[in-house]
């Protein structure tokens, strides 16, 4: 019998978790493909493997027996596919770095500078991450370490090393009520519509919707994008706002819209993240290392 990968890792973060909900946001993808996942992989098996009530998901008999085998299975493969893509990376002298948005913003090319300089021969490659996977990659084994903002989902699982804060800001379109104001209270804008990362992405996207602040109301969505392009272009069209970094005016200067300071929400912090199977690999380490040291003192 073939059994998808994909969906005993599922299985194994809901056996976890204990709550669909939860495990959907460790995964990031939405409920309701993950519930049919599980579905699936029940009528592959013949079994029964949870029993589903208001209070989570509970595991049956031959759950428990499958829950007691997954996680090694899921290791030991894992661990084959991260030798193979470590070998090919070691061959190539590729260092492959995930970023959302701006990466490290303008320390970001003298990090790439710096690593070079340490391993002379290598390069790296920066792959811009979708908003529904906050991982930038690291999740899929897609990328060696990612320059991210914080929190994430399942941060708890990955090695980070916090670079540097920076205030957000809001973003208006140039015709909004507001767009005339020097700064903004967060609370004059709770009952704006939003452009929001999409639903999969879980607590990422609660936190650049600010639910932290806004007092138990619930956040009106205007529209939801998973690319800066898109984000951009909803917001200048006037289908919502959007809290950002800062450094957003700098990196995504777009007319039509304008981007003012917004009191009353926690800054953001920019970290590079690795996985912890990372630990032994002194490329990523070094990279660690220069991302480290070019913002030292900032």
């Amino acid at each position: 019998m073939d059994v998808d990968t994909r969906l005993l890792r599922y299985f194994a973060a809901v056996a976890e978790e204990g709550n669909l909900t939860r495990a959907a946001e460790r995964l990031y993808v939405a409920q309701p493909s993950l519930t049919k996942q599980i579905k699936q992989l029940e009528t592959l098996l013949g079994v029964r493997l949870f029993v589903r009530s208001r209070s989570g998901m509970a595991l049956t008999e031959a759950g428990r027996a499958l829950a007691g085998r997954t996680p090694a299975v899921l290791d030991a493969l894992a661990e084959a596919v991260r030798e193979a893509k470590g070998a090919a990376v070691r061959a190539e002298r590729v260092l492959r770095v995930g970023i959302m948005g701006s990466g490290a913003n303008e320390a970001t090319p003298g990090i790439i500078a710096a690593f070079g300089e340490r391993r002379p021969g290598w390069r790296v490659e920066m792959r811009q991450g979708e908003w529904s996977e906050p991982t930038a990659g690291l999740a899929d084994g897609e990328v060696d370490a990612a320059l991210l903002y914080l929190p994430f989902p399942g941060q708890e699982r990955w090695r980070t090393a916090e670079l540097f804060t920076e205030p957000r800001c809001v973003l208006l379109p140039a015709g909004h009520r507001l767009a005339a104001r020097e700064t903004i209270g967060f609370r004059e804008l709770w009952d704006e519509p939003f452009v929001a990362a999409p639903a999969q992405a879980g607590s990422w996207r609660d936190w650049w919707l600010a639910t932290e602040a806004r007092e138990g109301r619930a956040p009106r969505i205007g529209a939801e994008t998973r690319h800066p392009d898109d984000w951009l272009n909803a917001i200048a069209n006037g289908y919502g706002i959007a809290l950002a970094p800062s450094a957003a005016a700098r990196y995504y200067p777009r007319p039509g819209i304008v981007q003012r300071p917004v009191t009353g929400v926690a800054p953001c912090t920019v970290a590079v993240v690795w996985p912890p199977a990372a630990e032994d690999n002194a490329v990523v380490r070094e990279f660690v290392a220069v991302c480290r040291e070019a913002v030292a003192g900032r």
